[in-house]
């Protein structure tokens, strides 16, 4: 029989590099305790790399630029299973999410009904910033998505090649999802998203 922290490395060497991990991905192994101890001791030997509390990563190793840093998207959604929290990226970061600006903010904020956390990767910072109840009924849905880039953006550079984007980028399924949240959007907001999802009955 393979030791706890054998069997764990093995799972570690098949999830591979810039996998981010939490101690519930390896319960079914061993028990809390025993997990616990097994990361923090990889950790301590350089193999896991600590996000936050309770959050570690693979390393990915450059030949050039040295350790990297791993994907925010991945780390967002290893937390989000890890607490059973929503979030919803805002801003910036909304916006390049949705293919409407190429920017990547280092800054990076999700609003969540959880705890506020600061998180450092690499270069980059990610806020997880405490709203209302009433300002996360669209978190993690495209609708919430949308709202967040749209009001990013604003209501004088939202034209009709921001819709067009948004009709050609979003399914039919996800226009439909739209159409049913307008009524959580700010009117302007909600003028657009209604342009968008109409576009499927013109």
């Amino acid at each position: 029989m393979l030791s706890i922290k054998s069997r764990m490395n093995l799972r570690l060497k098949r999830l591979g590099a810039g996998s981010v991990v939490t101690p519930a991905d390896f319960l079914d192994i061993g028990s809390r305790e025993a997990v616990d101890l097994v990361l923090h001791r990889l950790h301590e030997q350089g193999k896991l790399h600590r996000i936050s509390r309770g959050v570690y990563t693979v390393p990915r190793v450059d030949s050039e630029l040295g350790v990297l840093a791993p994907s925010v998207d991945v780390v967002v959604a290893a937390m989000q299973k890890r607490d059973q929290i929503k979030l919803q990226a805002s801003g910036a970061y909304a916006a390049n999410q949705l293919g409407l600006s190429e920017q990547i903010p280092m800054r990076i904020v999700y609003y969540t009904d959880g705890p506020e956390r600061r998180i450092t990767l690499g270069k980059q910072i990610v806020l997880l910033k405490h709203a209302t109840p009433r300002n996360m009924v669209t978190a993690g849905r495209i609708s919430g998505q949308v709202i967040q880039a749209l009001r990013y953006l604003g209501k004088d550079h939202v034209d009709d090649t921001i819709v067009t984007k948004l009709r050609h980028r979003l399914t039919r399924a996800e226009k439909k999802h739209l159409a049913k949240d307008i009524r959580y959007a700010p009117g302007w907001v909600g003028a657009i998203m209604r342009r968008i999802a109409e576009d499927e009955e013109s």
